[in-house]
């Protein structure tokens, strides 16, 4: 959960960088690189920023991601229709090769509100596909998990405005902005060199969180044949 004020953040690396009344690093120029550095970390983990959302379905089999998506996580269960508040049936991803050979005009087949299925491919990550196609009215909602893209910061209130990843990632951060602040001075070369080490800090960090989440992964006791832990036969 993001509770660290944005402020509290650009005032510690202006401390760091020995500059806290922001004369060679403007606030501004910090405020653009934490929310680079949250775009990054959501890049390297795309699950550090999720929603898990009712989303209403368009027409046929193709479905697009909200305007924020990063990527399709997973299609949770059926949500009835209008106003999508009803829990209704699981929704089993599929292979759509197997679907393909099956069903060959699966896309084209009798229309209905409950999904079955669904199918992603890693290769076109904001958009999937559900089965059987959508009606063209009285759309089905669905539950689905996504990876969403931070929304700026904007520090307009200092003290209230927040981050907007968990605060577990607030090291990373800083060291993200360090890096960035470190590498405008490049020329000298003890700040290439503490850019680097800041960068490799930053990575260090992102490497050790996967690391811990792999081990604490509750679905390890299903492995190897759950689908949830990356590696295991489905």
């Amino acid at each position: 959960m993001a509770n660290l004020a944005v402020s509290a953040m650009l005032s510690r690396c202006a401390v760091i960088l020995q500059d806290p009344t922001n004369i060679r690093w403007p606030q501004t120029e910090l405020l653009d690189w934490l929310n680079d550095g949250q775009r990054e970390i959501v890049l390297y983990k795309p699950n550090t920023s999720v929603k898990n959302t009712t989303v209403t379905l368009a027409a046929g089999t193709k479905q697009i991601l909200p305007t924020d998506g990063i990527a399709l996580i997973d299609v949770v269960r059926n949500m009835g229709t209008s106003p999508g508040t009803t829990p209704g049936n699981a929704i089993r991803m599929v292979s759509r090769e197997i679907l393909d050979s099956q069903i060959t005009n699966w896309h084209a087949t009798t229309p209905s509100a409950t999904v079955k299925h669904f199918m992603f491919s890693a290769l076109d990550p904001k958009s999937y596909y559900v089965y059987p196609p959508q009606p063209n009215s009285s759309f089905g909602y669905v539950e689905i998990i996504y990876s969403a893209s931070p929304t700026d910061c904007v520090n307009t209130s200092p003290g209230t405005d927040k981050i907007q990843i968990d605060d577990v990632y607030a090291t990373a951060l800083v060291n993200y902005i360090l890096y960035r602040a470190y590498s405008k001075d490049a020329e000298y070369a003890a700040n290439a060199q503490a850019a680097l080490a800041y960068y490799q800090q930053f990575q260090g960090i992102l490497q050790g969180k996967v690391t811990g989440e792999a081990v604490l992964n509750p679905n390890q006791a299903l492995a190897p044949f759950n689908p949830n832990v990356p590696g295991t036969n489905k």
